[in-house]
């Protein structure tokens, strides 16, 4: 959740800290801080709230220090007040350190230090490895090795206490006694290391590095790594040298700049014609013919994973959990395999009894959701001394390959999104259902549940996507925006869906939450009069997606249901039917699709809803209250 940054080299600290922390406060913005080392001394810096605060502190910063480590916070343990705030610093103020994550024991180490005489300045969880660092300094100095030179006692010191901890966390450490050197550490927390020319980052996403350098080098569980103006180390937490290269990014700076709009999510959401086409062009063959024995798709999956497939489970969480709604859709209707799509947080402590012939999937865009990787580590364990038909089958579907995803599962599927700065996910989202329409597709190819023609008309419709996102972009945003000022004060909202579209309603509501601040709630439109119909009066909106196929004349039906009670009813609709356009208050129109694929078309209007409302009461669209870009903590 919280942002981590640290460098070390010829430069000016504190300007790169900041301009990393602005990176990565998407992780959270309740207070940040930095610390750095010059002449000997430790100088930290913090501010409550958000990262301007600190900016406005650091304006008269006259400290040139080249080494140092900075903090955006995401508050678990403890207000978001400044003497919360990180870095947080030993009692003589000479070591400072920074933590993404929780530590779990923290109360048994914090008695413990009391009991030593240690005096506590905050409620964080955090605060106790400073003063366990400068507890094994002290008896590091006291008791000597001859295998220890001065420049390692901070290693050796980080590396006894990360043994210690308990819990997810990646850390990073200056000290004034070593002004030379910065240590960080992972373990189920994400910290990347950035090489440039003669200096050294560190960050907990590598947006906060892409200005400075595309040479990148994360770090696995259990590492540790020492920055020195000389290069970088990595040990185990053994204490064992670990030998790793790193991997060059296709990232650049302009991919994380606002490009003229004027809210991050909004840029996004232009992207998604962009963001299809990335994936289609990717994966699927330009020339296939329905004759052909090989697939359509590019996805580059083994025939093992595929072979006698009987069942498939998905694990995600929030904006991924609605992806995998659709893909269950998906995978059951168009590839004919029975899935079950699992909250990743409740699965990881009551998964499903083993099944053979499993494939589970692992669904994250940032590929470092702290459940879903507990989940899928979860699933490898416990079938890990199993063989044959109950061995683990593993797929992860991300837009950071190179996350601790991308290092758990021995297979990928990569969105091709591009870097998302916006809280609410948006791109990501459509992309993350462009795979699920891939992977249901080649599955079906391998299992010939289609036929020829039905595959024919599927793949011709997806190439059709690119192009009506645009339209509906085009042609509704103006629109939408008038229409939202209906809604600055509404308390409540209902969202409709059935089908293949009931996943849209719950991922609209969602974004209207996140967002806005506003009740919202997604119902399958069948399930309203057994329940959410009582809370329908003239003060209440529906919003309902009625697309034709098989569900269409059902959801109308629905939705006269709601008009009956007064609720404003709002129509995501293709803009010829006249029977829906009779039926609702408004009309927000799509084109016309096949409603297999109305999912990537019925989501933008909801997205562009959700943002209006949002920028209409002056809202923070970007970084909305409470949330975080990436949920790295349980």
């Amino acid at each position: 959740m919280c942002g981590i940054v640290g460098y070390i080299g010829p430069k000016q600290a504190s300007q790169i800290l900041l301009a990393g922390l602005e990176k990565l406060e998407y992780r959270g913005y309740d207070s940040a801080g930095i610390a750095a080392i010059w002449e000997g001394q430790l100088h930290c810096i913090r501010a409550k709230g958000k990262l301007f605060h600190l900016a406005d502190k650091l304006a008269d910063w006259s400290y040139p220090a080249t080494v140092g480590i900075g903090h955006t916070r995401w508050a678990t343990h403890g207000k978001p007040e400044e003497y919360n705030a990180h870095p947080h610093r030993d009692e003589s103020e000479r070591l400072a350190v920074v933590q993404n994550g929780i530590i779990e024991n923290y109360r048994e180490l914090r008695e413990s230090l009391r009991q030593k005489g240690y005096a506590f300045r905050s409620e964080t969880d955090t605060e106790v490895i400073p003063h366990l660092l400068a507890d094994c300094l002290k008896q590091l100095r006291n008791n000597p090795s001859d295998k220890a030179t001065p420049p390692s006692l901070l290693l050796q010191a980080v590396r006894q206490v990360v043994n210690q901890l308990q819990g997810a966390f990646a850390i990073a450490v200056v000290s004034a006694d070593f002004p030379d050197e910065l240590i960080v550490a992972r373990q189920q927390a994400p910290l990347v290391i950035g090489y440039g020319q003669g200096e050294y980052f560190c960050a907990s996403d590598t947006p906060a590095l892409i200005p400075y350098t595309q040479t990148i080098l994360p770090l696995d569980n259990g590492e540790i790594a020492r920055l020195s103006y000389n290069g970088v180390e990595v040990c185990n937490f053994n204490g064992d040298r670990v030998r790793k290269t790193p991997r060059t990014l296709n990232w650049n700076p302009v991919m994380v700049e606002k490009q003229g709009f004027k809210h991050f999510m909004l840029k996004e959401i232009y992207e998604q014609p962009g963001v299809v086409r990335a994936c289609l062009e990717t994966y699927l063959q330009e020339d296939w013919q329905p004759d052909r024995t090989q697939s359509p798709m590019r996805l580059e999956l083994p025939q093992e994973l595929y072979a006698d497939l009987d069942r498939i489970h998905i694990l995600a969480c929030g904006t991924s959990w609605h992806a995998s709604l659709v893909g269950k859709y998906l995978l059951e209707q168009v590839a004919g395999i029975p899935t079950e799509v699992h909250y990743a947080s409740e699965f990881r402590y009551a998964p499903s009894p083993l099944t053979p012939n499993t494939l589970t999937i692992g669904v994250t865009q940032s590929g470092e959701t702290a459940d879903t990787l507990a989940a899928l580590e979860l699933e490898k364990h416990r079938r890990s001394d199993l063989k044959d038909a109950y061995r683990a089958r593993l797929l992860g579907i991300t837009n950071r390959t190179e996350s601790s995803l991308g290092r758990m599962v021995p297979h990928l599927i990569d969105t091709h999104a591009g870097i998302e700065i916006g809280v609410a996910a948006t791109k990501t989202f459509i992309a993350q259902l462009i795979a699920f329409y891939l992977l249901a597709l080649d599955l079906a190819h391998y299992r010939k549940t289609l036929t020829p023609e039905r595959m024919v008309e599927i793949l011709e419709g997806l190439r059709q996507l690119p192009a009506l996102v645009e339209q509906i972009l085009e042609s509704q945003e103006r629109y939408v925006e008038t229409l939202a000022h209906q809604f600055l004060d509404t308390q409540d909202f209902i969202y409709l869906g059935r089908g293949i579209n009931f996943p849209i309603a719950l991922e609209g509501a969602l974004k209207l939450k996140e967002i806005s601040y506003i009740h919202a709630e997604g119902y399958p439109a069948g399930e309203m009069k057994h329940g959410p119909i009582a809370l329908l009066d003239a003060k209440v909106p529906v919003v309902a997606i009625a697309m034709p196929g098989t569900v269409f004349e059902k959801v109308l039906s629905n939705a006269q249901e709601a008009k009956a009670r007064d609720a404003q009813l709002i129509g995501i609709t293709p803009m010829n039917e006249q029977e829906a356009r009779e039926t609702f208050d408004t009309v927000l129109p799509i084109p016309e699709i096949d409603e297999l694929l109305s999912p990537v078309l019925t989501a933008i209007p909801l997205q562009l809803l959700a943002y209006h409302i949002a920028a209409l009461r002056g809202l923070d669209v970007d970084q909305p209250r409470n949330l975080a870009k990436s949920v790295t903590v349980e």
